[in-house]
């Protein structure tokens, strides 16, 4: 009686390595290259979410002036003060995000303001509201 093995030869185990390796080397730089997409995608995210914000309280401030409602709403003179006062829910970290921009907002201007985190900026436009 003859004895039948199975399995695979070297070279076959060889070949898949090979291919394997190839498609690792291509499959590698384009999930490094995601995590500066990343940065951005979030910076220009908060610099969005400040935007709508000053836009929903400047619209809070228009109506406490014309007495159609009582809500409180954050003033908001300088694009420095959009890191560190309520426009968002949660205060964004100093160390992390920086704001540069106009140094005073008059009541109802419009000013474009950077907000930046590691090299990466993104603009967006603060309204002013006293």
């Amino acid at each position: 009686m003859v004895k039948q093995q199975s399995g695979f030869t070297l070279i076959e185990l060889i070949a898949v390595l090979v291919i394997l390796g190839i498609l690792a080397a291509t499959a590698v730089p384009k999930f490094v290259d995601l995590s500066d997409e990343a940065q951005v995608a979030a910076v220009a995210s908060i610099a969005g979410s400040l935007e709508s914000a000053s836009a929903l309280n400047h619209a809070v401030d228009i109506a406490n002036e014309a007495n159609l409602s009582t809500d409180s709403f954050e003033t908001v003179t300088a694009c420095t003060l959009a890191v560190s006062n309520s426009l968002l829910s949660k205060d964004l970290d100093a160390t992390k995000y920086t704001v540069t921009g106009a140094a005073t907002i008059t009541d109802k201007a419009t000013e474009v303001c950077t907000l930046t985190s590691n090299g990466v900026s993104s603009d967006f436009a603060l309204i002013g509201a006293q």
